[in-house]
């Protein structure tokens, strides 16, 4: 496929984005499904008290804090889809043994933190992967397009997911709906195998091949975004949402089933709430960038997250669900409008070589904040009950839009075009030809903020602010 074919045509008739796309999907159904029966499984299944619920989330997200720097550059060193499917099939493997427990009578809670942690660690490469993965397959002005539609991905599957997780629960059990997850990880593990584009593999770190320390190049890692405007503020705003963020998120299902005594099914029903902000978000995120500009939109997605998640802790008892659903479908707008331009805007602006690095060192910059906002959240609820910690947290959450409003982004109208003056320093596999326009990316500048969706999504595009990232992005 032509660069320029590649640039008129639309992903829709790409073959291999549409693989990346219903890997995508799939595995974020199944995610979705444990999305709702973890927490069922800790809180009605071990009734777990507020720390230990709030250590589950810390625990599955410390991964970030102590792999992400060396996954960028493990990440650029290695085969980014073989990366991608065996953590996929890591990751099923591990989920499957929650049932097996539950069925021997001898599942705990502290089998869930280890299943937590271990996933949290394969996600890490996955994430890092995928985010550096998707530039290879695509052209850099399909990159808003195919992060548009992995958005829809998620909607969808937050749309019709949780939901229908909340029934699979209540019908099956909680333990045993997690088995419908392993399965959509080795699904998308297969499909991702059919990928026939090549991708490049860059000279400079590659195995075989002498190149600079892991620590010389975690640092360039470093200096790459501190010393850049837009990625430094980019990842200053993420990271503090994060961080305010799970101090509400951390005991939150504890304070929806527990405290307020939602059903399972009205619980998988406020995710549909956000998949659908999720899916207005994915389909309006490039029309309002057009209209706005890229930077104006970044800023004001994130400044709608902070009111929306203040509806949570002043919702009154009898408005509490559609005042939480309305809070979830704001804050699904709000997480993927920003997503999609920021990951977009530092894709498309940075080196190939580099990838790996920005994304592993964006995402230990702001997921790295989701543990600490998860101890901190399970402390306050511990001490201060667990209504008093959500709304510190989102009292919190008002504020971190502040370093976009006092950055150059807000004047950033469009995504600025790569450096092409930058010498390319590309080889790549199944010999093609390093000069060729059909194969190359283009060279560029800085980039990222956590989500392909924080963080996600952290998801994700979705939990990065991104933060929600197979959570949030």
């Amino acid at each position: 496929m032509s660069a320029s074919g590649a640039t008129r045509a639309s992903l829709w008739r790409h073959p291999d984005f549409i693989k990346i796309w219903t890997a995508a999907t799939v595995s974020l159904f199944g995610t979705s499904i444990s999305q709702i029966a973890i927490p069922v499984i800790a809180v009605l299944v071990l009734h777990a008290k507020p720390f230990e619920f709030a250590l589950i989330e810390t625990i599955s997200f410390l991964p970030w804090l102590l792999f992400t720097l060396p996954a960028g550059v493990w990440v650029d060193r290695l085969p980014r889809r073989r990366i991608l499917i065996s953590s996929d099939l890591a990751r099923a493997a591990m989920l499957i043994t929650i049932p097996i427990a539950s069925a021997l009578n001898v599942l705990t809670i502290y089998q869930l933190y280890v299943v937590g942690f271990l996933n949290g660690v394969l996600t890490v490469f996955f994430d890092v992967a995928d985010q550096s993965y998707l530039p290879t397959v695509v052209e850099r002005g399909q990159l808003i397009e195919g992060n548009s539609k992995l958005q829809l991905s998620s909607s969808s599957a937050q749309l019709l997911g949780q939901p229908a997780g909340g029934a699979v629960v209540a019908l099956i059990t909680a333990p045993f709906a997690v088995i419908l997850d392993a399965f959509s990880y080795v699904a998308s593990a297969f499909l991702i195998l059919g990928i026939k584009r090549q991708e490049p593999r860059v000279k400079t770190g590659t195995l075989g091949e002498k190149g600079p320390g892991m620590r010389a190049e975690i640092a360039e890692g470093l200096r790459y975004i501190l010393s850049n405007p837009m990625l430094s503020k980019i990842a200053a705003c993420t990271g503090s949402s994060n961080l305010f963020s799970n101090i509400s998120f951390a005991v939150l299902p504890l304070y929806i089933l527990e405290d307020l005594q939602m059903s399972v099914p009205q619980y998988g029903a406020l995710g549909g709430f956000l998949g659908a902000g999720v899916l207005l978000g994915a389909l309006v995120a490039d029309r309002i960038s057009r209209w706005f500009g890229v930077g104006r939109t970044i800023l004001g997605a994130v400044a709608l997250g902070g009111p929306a998640g203040l509806l949570i802790p002043f919702a009154p008892r009898d408005l509490a669900f559609p005042l939480f659903a309305t809070s979830f479908f704001l804050s699904g707008v709000s997480n993927v409008v920003y997503n999609v331009n920021q990951i977009s805007l530092r894709q498309a602006i940075t080196p190939e070589r580099m990838l790996g690095r920005l994304n592993g060192t964006m995402r230990f910059l702001v997921w790295g904040t989701i543990p600490i906002g998860s101890v901190i959240g399970g402390i306050l609820a511990q001490f201060l009950g667990v209504h008093n910690g959500i709304l510190i947290g989102a009292v919190l959450g008002l504020f971190p839009f502040l370093p976009i409003l006092f950055s150059p982004l807000p004047a950033l109208k469009t995504i600025p075009e790569p450096d092409r003056s930058e010498p390319s320093d590309q080889a790549y596999v199944g010999g093609e030809d390093a000069g060729s326009e059909a194969a190359r990316l283009p060279a560029a500048a800085p980039a990222d903020a956590g989500l392909g969706m924080d963080p996600s999504l952290e998801g994700e595009l979705t939990a990065e602010a991104e933060g929600d990232q197979r959570r949030g992005t």
